[in-house]
């Protein structure tokens, strides 16, 4: 995907509200938790890299808005089952949204949450260790 259409993108998550599925959910994060570690849901975190290194949730796949908007290669893809609940954060929901929307398009279940990973952290995930 062009950088044009990654720019559209975020630019109508900022200015028009997302009106789908791939809305940000006021999903309890105890439920988020409960779902990722029972292996019904995983935990994207579709931030830049420069975020992740700052800080991250352990067990969460890295995969930022911008490799999505490009189009999922095989591995990333392989990363995503289709069965699964795709739990999806960045800072505020946005770029969560946002990647919502493409993975919806994807056939994927995306539930992208309103949270950064602080709130998942203090919600009882581990804080990674690098």
């Amino acid at each position: 995907m062009s950088s044009a259409r990654l720019a559209w993108f975020l630019a109508a998550a900022c200015v028009v509200p997302v009106l789908s599925a791939a809305e940000p959910k006021e999903a309890p994060l105890s439920q988020v938790k409960a779902d990722v570690e029972a292996g019904k849901a995983i935990l994207v975190d579709v931030r830049e890299k420069r975020e992740w290194d700052a800080g991250h949730v352990e067990g969460a796949i890295f995969l930022p808005l911008r490799d999505i908007a490009d189009g999922l290669t095989k591995e990333e893809a392989a990363k995503l089952p289709r069965e699964k609940i795709v739990y999806l954060h960045c800072a505020i929901g946005l770029r969560a949204a946002s990647a919502g929307e493409l993975l919806e398009e994807q056939g994927y279940q995306v539930r992208p949450l309103d949270v950064d990973w602080n709130a998942l952290v203090k919600a009882g995930f581990a804080k990674a260790k690098d």
